[in-house]
């Protein structure tokens, strides 16, 4: 496995893939990887020639009062686990090389996609997402590109973009990963501080509880909402960012349940933000 730092040389690296024919599965994460991470490293390895990696904690997503500088790394730990995973190459570059000095150029999706869920708190943030893929897409050309479902706002963004901007690239949505006792993993589950981390199950079950009340016939989304947020806010260390229920294509608002429906929540709990979501059929 190599670890390659400069575009120019991962530019090298795929010229010469694509001229002998390979077809480039894609993994892009910002590090600190976890289980979630590993198991769309293994869907790639299934259908593809060559996996690339990419390791990049992407400044241009991060808010002025975000976690930018404290974002967990250690490429090493990171290294170890893709060549376990079977990665032929980690892109690892620094935040100069992906912007060098004068870089004034920006990709950007509009619409209410942008602006609902992590968007409305999160003040260009999907301006730095769709920015840097554009970017690693360009650079990295690949054929399949692998994205985590309990990022499912960025899952529906990067869908729109790749679809708009025509680029021949299947992105590939792939299931949440959760610990055994539920919560969703993340990178950010480090910051969680003694009992934060039992306290950060309500999430999860906030969301059990929605897919309770539909099962039991609940199609008011109002009466899911205030019912999730009920449970949330009775853990004294939670302060809710979102809770929200949305058709699943293009985040649009719903009154009543029906189709392809996203019920996705952001809270912190303590100091950390965390997210997770679940998406399902209501008839």
């Amino acid at each position: 496995m190599q670890i390659i730092k400069t575009v120019a040389a991962m530019n090298g690296y795929i010229r010469e893939a694509i001229q002998s024919g390979k077809c480039i599965g894609y993994v892009p994460t910002m590090g600190y990887l976890h289980d979630g991470h590993l198991s769309l490293i293994k869907e790639a390895r299934k259908n593809n020639d060559i996996v690339v990696v990419s390791i990049f904690v992407n400044p241009t997503q991060f808010g002025p009062n975000e976690d930018l500088d404290s974002y967990p790394r250690d490429l090493d730990r990171d290294a170890a686990l893709c060549e376990v995973e079977g990665a032929d190459v980690i892109f690892h570059p620094t935040p100069e090389e992906m912007y060098p000095n004068g870089y004034s150029t920006y990709v950007e999706t509009f619409g209410e996609i942008t602006k609902k869920l992590c968007g409305a708190s999160r003040e260009g943030h999907f301006r730095g997402v769709t920015t840097v893929l554009t970017k690693l897409f360009n650079i990295v050309r690949p054929r399949n590109a692998y994205f985590g479902q309990k990022d499912a706002q960025q899952v529906a963004v990067v869908e729109k973009m790749v679809r708009e901007l025509n680029y021949d690239i299947h992105i590939v949505p792939c299931p949440i990963v959760r610990e055994k006792d539920g919560l969703a993993m993340s990178s950010r589950n480090s910051y969680l501080q003694g009992h934060e981390r039992e306290d950060a199950l309500v999430l999860s079950q906030s969301l059990e509880l929605a897919k309770q009340m539909i099962a039991d016939g609940e199609r008011s989304t109002a009466v899911i909402k205030q019912a999730m947020c009920d449970k949330i806010n009775s853990v004294e260390s939670t302060e809710i960012d979102y809770v929200e229920i949305v058709d699943a294509q293009e985040l649009e608002n719903v009154e009543t349940l029906s189709g392809d429906t996203l019920i996705a929540l952001a809270v912190k709990v303590g100091k950390p933000r965390l997210i997770d979501n679940v998406r399902l059929e209501v008839k």
